[in-house]
């Protein structure tokens, strides 16, 4: 599972023009499952959004979560980010999780940062969407769930290869 996490100021989602999604202070977190992925992936991820401490203290030190701040968060799919860049110059979409597949770990997901007492926007799940965002910062984290927390850079979980 891959997420781009951005930090914001304000961020909103619209399908066709209609506003299905909206937050001020939080993060926008763009989701996107691949194969291999599974509920405890997902588990982790929103665990590990829920407590990142990436918001400034009194003293300007990224010292505070979500929590401390009453932020939220508005959580998009992007199957993209399953892209393989690697051959040529049209991403390969392999390693993405298809949509059947894909939604019940993002739903799975959204409901685990809620049950960390997250207050969570959505998305609409597989639609065209417009995405509006302030980076607060800029600010912009990767989290790969294949990769061990306080692990070497690229070290897939548990010691599977990729």
């Amino acid at each position: 599972m891959k997420l781009v996490i951005q930090r914001v100021s304000q961020a909103e989602v619209r399908v066709a023009g209609r506003g299905v999604g909206r937050i001020g202070r939080g993060l926008l977190v763009l989701l996107g499952a691949e194969k291999g992925d599974g509920e405890a992936a997902a588990d982790e991820a929103a665990r590990r959004v829920a407590g990142l401490r990436v918001f400034n203290d009194e003293n300007g030190r990224m010292n505070l979560d979500l929590a401390a701040v009453g932020g939220s968060v508005l959580v998009v799919s992007q199957f993209t980010l399953g892209a393989d860049l690697s051959r040529g110059r049209r991403p390969g979409f392999e390693r993405a999780l298809a949509g059947e597949d894909a939604r019940p770990l993002y739903e799975r997901f959204v409901r685990a940062l809620s049950e960390h007492g997250v207050p969570v926007e959505t998305g609409e799940f597989g639609a065209m969407m417009d995405v509006e965002l302030v980076n607060d910062g800029p600010f912009t984290l990767i989290l790969d769930s294949r990769q061990r927390p306080g692990g070497p850079a690229g070290l897939p979980e548990h010691g599977h290869h990729r």
